[in-house]
């Protein structure tokens, strides 16, 4: 039973391991660029493991380190987890305290996404949440490292795309987690209250202003199985 669940977390989770890699890349690349050291992006990656808020930090870094301006940075940036953290909650009741510390320390949007999915048609195991995590974890410094190794090689990534990279992932996980008319009032709200602070407010308030708005906007619209009704719909027009 156990390495039936690791399996199938490890199968979800699989496509996504070659979609981290491009800006894992890019992050090595930019971290190096800004001096730090191969170990040092390595021990920063294993660590804080956040790609979002690396990527924040990294662009707020300068010789000599803002040290206020880095945590800051990245601590409004990590600050949309509490919001994930509530929404994991009644899923991970089940799970023993171990299996449970493990997913809420190390949880990152992506296995994030594909939990609550997979929770809406079976319970979370200790066996899904290791399969899901564990190569995905390892997987983000790896890159990195490879990234902080080569990454000189390429001046300026963002030529070739990789800046847009990290955004096509998150759509990815939207579309496979759309379930109709309330998804698209919460995505709605948040692109806009997202891009409303970026031009309106210093600093990186957009992310966490995003990800609350678009929250509220759907607790707003939210009905019990409004949601399922409208996916299982589209599901039906679809085979027909």
């Amino acid at each position: 039973m156990f390495w039936a669940e690791f399996r199938r977390g490890f199968l979800d989770i699989l496509p996504l391991l070659a979609g981290v890699m491009p800006f894992a890349l890019l992050f090595g690349t930019l971290a190096s660029q800004k001096g730090l050291s191969p170990a040092e992006i390595v021990l920063m990656c294993a660590t804080v493991y956040a790609g979002g808020a690396q990527f924040v930090s990294i662009d707020v870094w300068a010789t000599p380190v803002p040290v206020l301006a880095v945590v800051l940075a990245t601590g409004l940036a990590n600050a949309r987890y509490f919001l994930m953290g509530a929404a994991l909650r009644p899923h991970v009741t089940g799970l023993s305290w171990p299996a449970r510390l493990w997913f809420v320390g190390i949880h990152s949007d992506e296995t994030w996404a594909i939990a609550l999915k997979r929770s809406q048609t079976a319970a979370l195991t200790p066996g899904y949440v290791l399969g899901l995590t564990g190569l995905f974890y390892l997987n983000w410094p790896f890159w990195c490292l490879i990234g902080a190794l080569v990454g000189g090689l390429i001046d300026d990534p963002a030529r070739y795309g990789a800046d847009f990279m990290f955004v096509a992932m998150f759509l990815c996980l939207i579309r496979g987690m759309w379930q109709g008319r309330i998804s698209l009032v919460a995505v709605g709200a948040s692109a806009v209250a997202g891009l409303a602070a970026q031009q309106l407010l210093p600093g990186h308030w957009y992310i966490f202003i995003g990800a609350v708005s678009g929250m509220l906007a759907a607790a707003a619209f939210w009905s019990p199985g409004a949601g399922r009704d409208e996916s299982r719909d589209a599901k039906l027009e679809a085979r027909t």
